[in-house]
């Protein structure tokens, strides 16, 4: 199992704009961080996760999240400009699929990560003793969610979104230089994903 500390973001730049337009810098290369070895898998969920109590069919988050996280439309009005998605393949997560504004700066991704199996208990576990940010969020279109950030600068943030107990979203926002230190990049990085659990529920047809 690894859980990345901030998902497939991207070397990028753009504005972030929901609302707002932002400017920014080139994001750094993600991370990929092992799990301890254990003796026995964990039943889920665990290290303090929250359960997922009704969670979307497994189905929703396959194929290609370039094509069904964020509509066109949706990708324009964060970053303020409609790029091609570029998808990623992170090996023992899943796909993933990055936007940028290369005028401006910013970017973002959303990631469906199947194959490590542990969902939102692999954040918690994992990522969540290296946070520099760590912040549990209102549920997101109903699903537990996390906001957090490691040492990988102020202007990012990634919210993770428990789909099922075994499933979980990863939207990661990278803010450009206009809106460093004026705004949040975890409050935005929560829209993207509200907007990405939102189309993930229509295609589950709830």
């Amino acid at each position: 199992m690894t859980r990345r500390v901030l998902p497939a973001l991207l070397i990028a730049t753009g504005t972030v704009a929901l609302g707002t337009a932002c400017g920014g810098s080139p994001a750094p290369a993600p991370a990929t961080s092992p799990a301890p070895a254990t003796s026995a898998v964990k039943a889920l969920p665990h290290s303090g996760a929250p359960k997922v109590e009704n969670p979307l069919p497994a189905r929703v988050l396959s194929g290609d999240p370039c094509q069904t996280a964020l509509t066109p439309d949706q990708v324009g009005r964060i970053i303020s400009v409609t790029p091609p998605g570029k998808l990623r393949n992170i090996a023992g997560l899943g796909p993933s699929c990055w936007w940028s504004n290369i005028d401006s700066g910013s970017a973002v991704s959303a990631g469906y990560v199947t194959e490590d199996h542990q969902g939102l208990s692999a954040v918690y576990q994992n990522s969540r003793p290296r946070s520099k940010l760590w912040r549990p969020l209102p549920p997101v279109q109903g699903f537990p969610a996390v906001a957090f950030r490691a040492d990988l600068g102020e202007d990012l943030c990634q919210v993770s979104v428990g789909t099922a107990d075994d499933q979980s979203v990863d939207v990661t926002i990278t803010l450009g230089e206009s809106k460093k230190g004026n705004t949040d990049p975890c409050t935005v990085a929560g829209q993207a994903a509200d907007m990405v659990i939102a189309n993930l529920r229509q295609r589950a047809g709830s």
